[in-house]
């Protein structure tokens, strides 16, 4: 376990409790889930910063420790201030390592240098950045690879083309849905659109002498 937080139990709850805990230098926050009551807690701020600067806290499985006993948690949200950016409430889910939980997971893109389309001038046009999973809390992948190596422009890389770890199961689950495309690039579509124009234009019509023009009845 990477992230170890020691917490204190309030007493007391509501917004002047919180407000106090922050001007001590502790951060409130609230542990629920699972078949017992939520409890509020506080978690001292520089040990949160700490947490959240390891890159393993938000989105993560941690855990609490109060009077020598440990919780499995997963940090399901938190609250920053709109002005310092500083930690202002955080929420833990209680987890076991086979809890099945909805996750954000980052998708990293390889391959490009290799890719047909993009070699050819297109580009890469990302429709999702992460995907929401269900997988269990102990085994939360750190990102998901997404190959574009045999990508051609025009080709669509869907949900269905990554390989998803064992027990991670997409959260949407009535469509193949769309993780990237590699389209034309914008120089090359107006190049097109000027090559159609220039195929459409239609020459300039001849007089013909026999057709009146003068509107006096003689050719």
């Amino acid at each position: 376990m990477g992230v170890v937080l020691d917490v204190t139990v309030r007493e007391n709850t509501g917004t002047g409790v919180a407000r106090e805990a922050r001007r001590n230098g502790m951060v409130p926050g609230v542990v629920y889930g699972g078949d017992e009551n939520a409890v509020p807690v506080s978690v001292k701020m520089n040990e949160v910063l700490k947490a959240i600067n390891s890159g393993d806290f938000l989105g993560s499985m941690i855990e609490l420790s109060h009077e020598g006993k440990t919780q499995k948690v997963f940090t399901k949200d938190v609250q920053f201030h709109p002005v310092t950016d500083f930690p202002q409430h955080v929420d833990f889910f209680r987890v076991t390592n086979k809890t099945l939980i909805d996750v954000e997971v980052t998708v990293q893109f390889v391959g490009e240098d290799q890719s047909p389309g993009l070699k050819e001038g297109g580009t890469l046009n990302v429709v999702r950045y992460s995907v929401e999973v269900t997988c269990p809390a102990g085994d939360i992948p750190d990102h998901f690879e997404a190959d574009v190596s045999k990508m051609e422009i025009g080709d669509t890389l869907n949900i269905s083309d990554i390989a998803l770890p064992k027990g991670s199961k997409p959260t949407i689950t009535d469509r193949d849905f769309t993780i990237a495309t590699v389209q034309a690039s914008r120089a090359a579509i107006e190049e097109d659109v000027e090559e159609d124009v220039d195929a459409d234009e239609v020459p300039a019509i001849e007089q013909n002498p026999e057709i009146d023009t003068d509107g006096d009845g003689e050719a």
